[in-house]
């Protein structure tokens, strides 16, 4: 019963569409018919709104932190999938055909519950990235890669110590199943970038 509830709960708070609906109550705009068509903050900033579309980025990561730390409080030997559930739910809402967002704002906000280092590294990598190459898409990827290759030699370090952490080994599952969906988001936008028509952040 608590897994039915678990999955049920994340994936409805995932697949709750910020962008949509915060574009037509307030810009009276439909965000898929602009831009990349995406439901995301990056697509929501293209009506020229950016109250709107830091809103968006805010109820994004908000909803990942809610959905984890809610199970983290109630039931933790559930905490992963909960992750992975209110992941999927913002990739595959039910309310939009299943056709979500890219899913880099709700996983931060599931970094956040689970660990503020891991976020932290997610933010500055992120910062970096953006600053050096002044691509939005390049720096999510790189980042979720980041995060994962960290834990994933974290992971490493504690074995190699012969200590038991089987959160870590979960989180470093979760974390790569996270990575590999960013990566299939963004698949356009690395066609893009092959053929170096990208669009850049303007700073």
């Amino acid at each position: 019963m608590n897994i039915i509830i678990v999955i049920f709960l994340s994936y409805i708070i995932g697949s709750i569409p910020f962008g949509l609906i915060l574009t037509k109550s307030f810009g009276k705009t439909d965000v898929r018919k602009i831009g990349s068509g995406n439901i995301g903050a990056t697509n929501v900033l293209r009506t020229g709104n950016k109250s709107l579309a830091a809103l968006t980025l805010f109820l994004d990561v908000l909803k990942g932190y809610v959905a984890v730390t809610f199970t983290a409080t109630y039931f933790i030997e559930l905490i992963t999938l909960s992750a992975l559930m209110v992941f999927l739910g913002h990739l595959f809402p039910i309310w939009l055909k299943f056709k979500g967002g890219k899913g880099v704002a709700t996983y931060l906000g599931i970094l956040f519950s689970l660990s503020i280092e891991l976020s932290l590294l997610f933010i500055f990598t992120w910062i970096v990235v953006s600053l050096i190459f002044k691509y939005s898409s390049l720096s999510s990827m790189f980042s979720s890669l980041t995060v994962l290759v960290v834990t994933i030699i974290k992971d490493t370090a504690l074995r190699s110590f012969d200590i038991e952490s089987k959160f870590d080994q979960d989180l470093t599952f979760v974390l790569f199943i996270f990575f590999i969906l960013i990566i299939f988001t963004h698949r356009k936008n690395i066609l893009n970038l092959k053929n170096k028509n990208e669009g850049k952040i303007k700073i």
